[in-house]
């Protein structure tokens, strides 16, 4: 229920009845417009304001105006007569109607002849003229009418349609009643059954004459076929046949060769991962039973009776041909002419020879599938002989075939629940039957095959991701075993993208999190230890590192990016690290060419370490690497011998978590690998980073320390072709920018123009301009601010609208409820005196 609409008060009858003397005594009501500073001899036009009271002009005024215009808005009050000439004293009455019966059948005319076509010309259909044919004298015929069926006779249409004989006018030889002894008149009702009657005679004299006609026709088309052949000229046999029947074509004999073509047979639909993944399940059981009845010592043979071996080019044996079951296709006489089998014997020649056509290509295919159904049934028999001669298994192989089912993995696995689970799953299991076991596990458990294994094969990656961290972090690391379950991570992470994402984000987050710490408490990092490292090789394979922004491998690339800038090198083994972590830079880089600057700092700076003579570089270092030290030195060959002794070979991924190296000549042949390994780097960043155009200037550095700092005869061949190729790289790659520089030569003046001089007669006034500018300035201001007013104007009359539609509805609202009120209160009154009055009748 809405509020009930509040009583004036006295209070705002006498605010109504202030005056604006009043309300300009009142400080309430006066603004004071505040000004800036005080100008001698202006005066202000505008120092005080009422906003009350112009705020009350402005409504009343649109009360009046605007508020009536609304009211009136679709309402008309009066009548204005638009006929023509009405009141034009200069036209006679006659004129003027003339005039306006013209004007009406002009107005009728230009709609009706809208659509109407050239008069000149005459449409036609099958040669007549559509005009003769709209007459429609044509009369419409049924099937139980004559020649006169749509025409009425004339007593039916003068009783239906005349009145009949009641209502027809009396003549003078009529009579009423048979006064003068006369015949007397028929009813209406008698006319009508007479007329009936009438009509049913007619019906069935012709349908006689139609039978009649009938009888005379049938009788003369046997009479026509008496006679005909006498009068038909006999022509002999073979002259007729080479006559009648036309030779076949090459088509013809085509189509009679496709009719008994080998049809090609369906192949099977394709089916869809769900019922793929139930097939290998039930594979995989049926094994594993197999293999748990040999443990028991079942023999396990399968009868040849049971069992009936199909071969591939198998043709469904004891199929027989006994007739022709496809239609011969044939084109005669511009239509298509399909062979069927009818009573009606055809001409006997051409039935023989299209028998005996047939007859010859039934035979030839017959021979073919009989020549195949001797092959398969000797081939059947061979095979039930070597299955019958097969002699039953002894208690000795009984025995073996148990051990050998015992050794055998099983076929069916269950989803491990926890990483401990996962670990004596695998426990004791070569590599391979690790992989296995995985993967077996993984298609007993797939998530099309029960509702909680997607929740289960989940948990699976997650624990295997975590079981491969932990075959890292052994000693030695099971490399072998990680690169056999890649392939089965890699299965998991498409199968569940959303989980293998959250997992690795979780690896790396922590990762991340515990190298800030270190950051904070040491100021540098280790390098990244074993398990981290293949995280991150195996990031770079499950997921797609060619992306601009990726949520595993963008923070991926920022850890590498971190660690080969904040972890010192201090050992080769840390050389040994951070060239991995290159190699892993740039594998994530190699598609999309992503250039990252400390990749290549990182590279200069491990060929600063074989560098022998510190002491004039021409190229700036950059942290982690200093220009001197005790481990600036890491690289240096010591003895150039070992060079002729060394043999390229790749970089062992286990150098990283633990280092041997016995002598000085293993120290060395490792020295050259890792600077072989770096070279290899460069190159790959070279060929990666040739289209930068700042790709002189990045590699300067490189540049410097290969020509002028690392001489290449000191080296093994390997090694001086990779600093000879690197070098053509760098040079012959052209530099298409020049850098910026100041201008030498003197800039030239601009040109001086001689100053306008304008007297100035007032102070703040608009002066240096032609009369006819001005007062285009003049209109210009006067424009805008015209239009800025009638902006505000409108707005304003815009919010007095809307809050008058606002008190309509309020007010239409206020009225309903106050109606719905009352008539609920009359009910409610009603309901009382009814209940009353139920009351004293139970008294």
């Amino acid at each position: 229920m809405g509020k009930v609409p509040k009583k004036r008060s006295l209070a705002d009858k006498v605010r109504k009845t202030k005056t604006s003397t009043e309300i300009k005594n009142n400080p309430f009501e006066v603004k004071i417009n505040r000004k800036k500073f005080d100008i001698l001899g202006r005066k202000s036009k505008h120092d005080v304001g009422l906003p009350g009271v112009s705020r009350s002009k402005a409504i009343n005024k649109r009360k009046d105006t605007l508020l009536k215009e609304y009211k009136q808005k679709g309402k008309s009050s009066k009548f204005i007569d638009k006929r023509f000439g009405e009141y034009d004293t200069n036209m006679a009455p006659e004129d003027k109607i003339l005039k306006r019966f013209a004007m009406e059948r002009q107005r009728v005319h230009d709609k009706k002849d809208l659509y109407n076509l050239n008069e000149e010309e005459e449409l036609t259909h099958y040669g007549q003229s559509l005009a003769e044919m709209e007459k429609f004298n044509d009369i419409v015929n049924s099937d139980d009418e004559s020649e006169e069926k749509g025409l009425l006779s004339a007593e039916l249409t003068a009783s239906h349609f005349g009145g009949g004989g009641l209502l027809r006018k009396k003549t003078s030889g009529d009579h009423e009643d048979g006064g003068d002894g006369g015949p007397r008149a028929k009813s209406r009702q008698e006319l009508i059954e007479e007329l009936i009657q009438k009509s049913k005679q007619e019906k069935r004299d012709r349908q006689v004459q139609k039978e009649e006609s009938q009888e005379l026709t049938e009788k003369l088309d046997h009479d026509w076929k008496s006679i005909q052949a006498l009068m038909v000229k006999k022509i002999p046999r073979a002259e007729r046949v080479e006559e009648e029947k036309p030779k076949l074509e090459q088509y013809d004999m085509m189509v009679r060769e496709l009719v008994f073509e080998m049809k090609a047979q369906p192949s099977e639909k394709l089916k869809t991962p769900e019922e793929l993944a139930r097939e290998e399940r039930e594979k995989l059981q049926k094994l594993e039973a197999d293999r748990l009845r040999r443990m028991m010592g079942d023999q396990v043979v399968e009868s040849s009776q049971s069992q009936t071996h199909m071969s591939a080019d198998d043709l469904n044996d004891g199929f027989i041909l006994d007739k022709d079951d496809q239609k011969t296709l044939s084109y005669q006489d511009g239509k298509w002419n399909i062979e069927e089998e009818t009573e009606v014997e055809k001409d006997g020649e051409e039935e023989e020879e299209g028998q005996s056509e047939r007859r010859r290509n039934l035979k030839r295919e017959m021979t073919k599938r009989r020549k195949m159904m001797r092959r398969k049934k000797k081939r059947r028999r061979a095979e039930e002989e070597e299955t019958s001669a097969k002699p039953s298994l002894s208690i000795e192989e009984l025995k073996a075939q148990q051990e050998a089912a015992k050794a055998e993995l099983p076929y069916t696995f269950t989803a491990p629940e926890s990483l401990s689970d996962l670990k004596d799953l695998l426990h004791g299991h070569t590599p391979d039957n690790q992989r296995l076991i995985v993967a077996r596990t993984q298609k007993s458990n797939h998530a099309s095959l029960a509702v909680g294994n997607k929740l289960k094969l989940q948990k699976l990656l997650g624990f295997l991701l975590e079981y491969v961290g932990e075959l890292a972090t052994r000693s030695p690391p099971e490399l072998t075993t990680i690169d056999k379950l890649i392939p089965e991570l890699y299965t998991l992470c498409q199968m569940f993208p959303e989980a293998a994402c959250k997992t690795m984000q979780s690896i790396l987050g922590d990762a991340g999190h515990s190298t800030e710490e270190v950051l904070e408490v040491k100021g540098h990092l280790p390098f990244p230890t074993l398990d981290m490292i293949i995280y991150l090789k195996v990031t770079a394979l499950l997921f797609p590192t060619s992306d601009f922004r990726h949520p595993v491998t963008t923070p991926a690339l920022l850890y590498i990016s971190q660690a080969i800038t904040k972890c010192p090198v201090r050992s080769l083994q840390d050389v040994t690290s951070g060239l991995v972590l290159c190699c892993l830079a740039v594998e994530y880089v190699s598609f999309s060419k992503r250039f990252l600057p400390e990749l290549i700092n990182f590279l200069a700076g491990m060929l600063h370490l074989a560098v022998q003579d510190k002491t004039s570089l021409g190229y700036i270092l950059v942290p982690p690497f200093r220009q001197s030290g005790k481990c600036s030195d890491l690289l240096v060959v010591s003895d150039t011998e070992s060079c002729k002794s060394w043999s390229k070979k790749s970089l062992p991924l286990s150098a990283t978590q633990q280092l041997e190296l016995k002598n000085d000549l293993d120290r060395d042949h490792h020295r050259l690998m890792c600077l072989s390994t770096c070279l290899d780097l460069v190159k790959r960043c070279c060929l990666l980073y040739k289209d930068l155009l700042s790709f002189t200037h990045v590699f300067q550095p490189i540049r410097m320390l290969l020509s002028k700092h690392i001489s290449a005869q000191a080296f093994p061949e390997s090694i001086q072709e990779l600093h000879n190729e690197i070098l053509e790289t760098i040079s012959s790659v052209p530099v298409t920018h020049s850098r910026l520089i100041l201008e030498k030569k003197k800039p030239i003046p601009l040109k001086l123009l001689t100053p306008k001089i304008v007297e100035v007669l007032d102070y703040g006034k608009k002066r240096g301009s032609t009369r006819e500018e001005r007062e285009k300035e003049r209109l210009k201001h006067k424009y805008k601010k015209e239009f800025k007013g009638a902006l505000r104007e409108i707005r304003k009359d815009s919010r007095f609208l809307a809050r008058e539609k606002l008190n309509e509805v309020m007010d239409r609202d206020s009225e309903r409820k106050k109606k719905v009120r009352e008539l609920f209160g009359s009910l409610a009154t009603q309901e009382g005196e009814w209940k009353a009055l139920k009351r004293r009748k139970k008294k």
